[in-house]
């Protein structure tokens, strides 16, 4: 079951791991990505980064939603994370049911411009942020579980 969705670049860490783990009571993290599942070294952090009695899966994109779809996780408390909003295009395409997505920290380059202090967008991340809020995807900005949060649209408007 799906608990929770997030957008962060830093994947799990401390917001993440003690935070909104602790606060929605998850019991299985899903990083979605295709680079980072193919990588020991990351994976071996991310695992380090996760709390104790939470499991973790970081897949790539197809094998998250066939495992999702064919109800894979369906007694867990499941918070999905990935480091863009194409994943979760790609995602909700495929018939994976998400409601809300919190947008948190996404980092600075140099194809980026600030949204807030913690939130850096480029154009196709626009674009795909307009395409989950057409499907009916409520889009916010919630750094930890204490924050207001925001409706992420008129964030990007500003």
């Amino acid at each position: 079951m799906i608990i929770a969705a997030r957008i962060d670049g830093r994947l799990v860490h401390g917001q993440v791991a003690n935070l909104w783990t602790t606060k929605l009571n998850i019991t299985r993290i899903m990083v979605v990505d295709d680079e980072v599942a193919t990588n020991d070294v990351e994976k071996s952090g991310l695992k380090m980064a996760t709390p104790t009695g939470v499991k973790l899966s970081v897949l790539p994109i197809e094998k998250a939603i066939n495992n999702i779809l064919a109800g894979k996780y369906d007694s867990q408390r499941l918070l999905i994370i990935a480091k863009r909003p194409e994943y979760f295009v790609t995602l909700t395409e495929k018939g994976v049911p998400i409601e809300e997505i919190n947008i948190g920290n996404m980092s600075q380059n140099d194809e980026t411009r600030s949204i807030t202090r913690s939130i850096n967008v480029t154009d196709d991340d626009v674009e795909n942020f307009k395409l989950l809020n057409e499907k009916g995807v409520h889009l916010i900005s919630q750094m930890v579980p204490n924050d207001k949060a925001e409706d992420f649209m008129s964030l990007l408007k500003a």
